[in-house]
């Protein structure tokens, strides 16, 4: 790698981790974090020297960690997901306990042979536009319960 490239890649690093409003994490293929940027430290609450090296457990909720990690598992064996195209939404812990609604996307990366390394997500909490959305649904079911 050349001395352009180096300095690319490190200030790609950079704006990464400390400009980008939207948190990003990227774990390597056995779930474990390896880039926590300055938002996901906003977001989640733990700061970077806590969540690198850590599981990805760190911040999924106990009830969603078997599916969590047998869906993980078939895309890490496989190399194959289906939630490439559009983002995700799914829920999450911040250090504090607190469950939070995320939307995410995600992206593979593969080592020079095309084995996967690990996945990285751009992540954003929704939490307050989920709640608002379950408002008006359960508005509307009380008043179509009213009208029956």
């Amino acid at each position: 790698m050349s001395e352009n490239d180096t300095n690319a890649t490190e200030l790609s690093t950079r704006i990464i981790s400390e400009t980008t409003l939207d948190a990003v994490i990227y774990a390597d293929k056995t779930g474990v974090i390896r880039l926590w940027n300055d938002a996901a430290t906003t977001l989640f609450g733990y700061s970077r020297e806590e969540a690198l090296g850590k599981s990805l457990d760190l911040i999924i909720p106990e009830k969603h960690r078997d599916a969590h990690w047998t869906g993980w598992d078939r895309v890490m064996e496989t190399g194959v997901t289906r939630y490439g195209q559009e983002p995700l939404s799914a829920p999450a812990l911040k250090s504090t306990g607190e469950k939070i609604s995320l939307e995410f996307s995600i992206t593979m990366l593969k080592d020079a042979e095309g084995k996967i390394e690990g996945i990285a997500a751009i992540l954003r909490d929704v939490t307050k536009r989920w709640n608002a959305e379950r408002a008006v649904r359960d508005e509307l079911r009380q008043l179509k319960e009213s009208q029956a």
